[in-house]
């Protein structure tokens, strides 16, 4: 008997759950931190890893511009977790907690442990809303 298909969320926890990287705590608490922003991001599995992204309404686009996507964990490296986004070009850091100059528009935000999420919280949360302002423009 084929085992039934796990919804988006269920995906995320097992990813989470199964990952046994160091940092799985941290990953968790991102989680509900990115979720708890605003009721239009929802999140799944993609390229590998959890992504968060607008579930509202928009005009047709080309997938290629990544326009829904919010964030994308990355967490290959034992010790930190990158959050990638995809179009962090758009947005107008003066943190200065935005990483990266990359030519296709994204730009990252490294997380090394609990401590250090909790001293670029606020900041994270300042980023996504004006994520969210943007597309909902």
């Amino acid at each position: 008997m084929a085992k039934p298909k796990l919804s988006a969320e269920e995906q995320v926890t097992e990813f989470i759950t199964a990952s046994g990287h160091p940092l799985k705590d941290v990953m968790q608490e991102l989680r509900t931190f990115i979720l708890a922003v605003s009721p239009v991001i929802s999140e799944h599995i993609k390229w590998n890893s959890p992504a968060f992204y607008y579930n509202g309404e928009m005009a047709p686009f080309d997938p290629k511009e990544y326009k829904r996507d919010i964030v994308v964990y990355n967490v290959r490296k034992p010790g930190e977790i990158l959050l990638i986004f995809p179009t962090g070009d758009k947005l107008h850091d003066t943190t200065g907690i935005l990483e990266g100059k990359f030519t296709d528009g994204r730009r990252m935000i490294t997380i090394t442990g609990m401590e250090d999420l909790s001293t670029k919280k606020e900041n994270l949360h300042a980023l996504i809303k004006q994520w969210l302002q943007l597309i909902e423009m």
